[in-house]
């Protein structure tokens, strides 16, 4: 069985108001064996000494989406009309990559956008050593009500049959059915848009009506799936929260009455607030580093808010539309609206893991999975630091660095 003796500088984790100098991480196989003292850890294992390093827990990014890439070099819509599952599902492998070469050794992939059920396959392949990529959460196609979502038919002949970025589902019944369809192919989670830009001016609406919500939440459940929501429309986020979904993606028009019904049921916020930068830089004009848009001062201000009511705020950048392998932009705009790097951090790593139900994650403590990763200085003081990557390891299994 192989082992590893980590000697970073500083070790961080959860539950520590700061990293801890001089500790060791013993990982056997593909657990942590031990943490303590680094003299105080007697073992003949391979010693990777760390100097000037902080080793904190993988991180996690639980909105992405690895079979886009950027709307700056493809749109959406040629990437779903124009582009073969094959050739997205190649590209996927080397997003998976990048992510993982970046210190994200999980993700939750929240709709494949038009390619299928390939993220079932993805994930099959990198669980069997096949390609190399994070932990994968895969939620497959994705439901949208019918004629609710991309590519919109108005922008196209009327008489074409249009390929689709989701699945459509219409009443009760047909809820019923693409959730039990997609369960059956692979999803791990069910991925719902609970709202789009459908409205009779291009606005925002709701898109399901609460019976369908409540529907596909609850045979969801039944199939021990959680369900995340893709909403933006504050009326379309309190339908969710009725209907008692486990996730609510975006929310840039919340209200604080709905934030705060969030934090009572439980529903925890993924706030994608590095995707508004990116939209609005590709077509807003917004240069980085400079003025914010209105779309990036909304997306900040429901962030502002669910802080405040304490809903439980994970890491969830919708990567995809901006390159892979940069998800710690997430959360350098978290510590930017607010968040200490210590907060910051716990949403990429305990917080994550908490919501996706995994006490096996997200900590650097003995008996947990050695999914770890080492960044340049003390990333807890400057969560810049975190784009420096050393070392990375999933499950037991050192991807990058190493070097004794």
């Amino acid at each position: 069985m192989t082992a590893f003796l980590l000697k970073p500088s500083r070790v961080w984790t959860s539950g520590f108001d700061a990293p801890r100098e001089g500790v060791a991480v013993l990982v056997r196989g593909n657990k942590i064996a031990a943490v303590d003292r680094a003299n105080a850890i007697k073992d003949d294992a391979r010693v990777v000494d760390l100097p000037g390093a902080t080793l904190i827990p993988g991180l996690m990014d639980l909105h992405s989406h690895l079979f886009l890439h950027p709307y700056n070099l493809t749109a959406w819509d040629d990437q779903v009309l124009k582009e073969s599952e094959a050739l997205r599902t190649v590209r996927a492998v080397r997003h998976a990559k990048d992510t993982l070469d970046a210190g994200f050794t999980l993700l939750r992939d929240l709709g494949t956008e038009g390619a299928g059920f390939a993220d079932a396959s993805l994930k099959r392949a990198i669980d069997s050593g096949i390609v190399r990529g994070p932990r994968l959460i895969v939620t497959t196609r994705a439901i949208v009500a019918t004629g609710s979502y991309a590519p919109q038919r108005k922008n196209y002949r009327p008489d074409c049959c249009l390929h689709q970025g989701a699945e459509e589902a219409s009443g009760i019944d047909e809820c019923v059915r693409a959730v039990r369809h997609q369960a059956a192919h692979g999803a791990d989670w069910i991925k719902l848009y609970a709202d789009y830009r459908v409205g009779a001016n291009g606005e925002t609406v709701p898109t399901f009506s609460l019976d369908e919500l409540k529907a596909i939440v609850g045979t969801a459940r039944d199939l021990g799936r959680p369900v995340a929501a893709h909403s933006m429309n504050d009326e379309a986020m309190r339908r969710c929260i009725e209907a008692g979904v486990d996730t609510i993606e975006h929310g840039y028009s919340g209200t604080r009455e709905t934030f705060k019904r969030m934090a009572e049921k439980n529903i925890a916020f993924l706030p994608t607030l590095t995707v508004t930068e990116a939209i609005s830089e590709y077509f807003l004009g917004h240069t980085r580093g400079g003025p914010p848009t209105s779309r990036m001062e909304e997306a900040a201000n429901a962030f502002r808010l669910a802080r405040e009511e304490g809903v439980a705020i994970g890491c969830g950048s919708d990567v995809g539309p901006f390159p892979h392998g940069e998800s710690y932009r997430e959360l350098e705009w978290m510590v930017k609206l607010g968040m200490s790097p210590r907060e910051a951090l716990e949403a990429a790593t305990s917080v994550s893991a908490k919501i996706i139900r995994r006490d096996d994650l997200g900590h650097i403590r003995e008996g947990y999975l050695a999914d770890l990763v080492a960044v340049e200085g003390d990333t807890s003081r400057n969560i810049s630091t975190i784009a420096k990557v050393r070392l990375v390891m999933k499950d037991g299994v050192v991807i990058r660095g190493g070097e004794t």
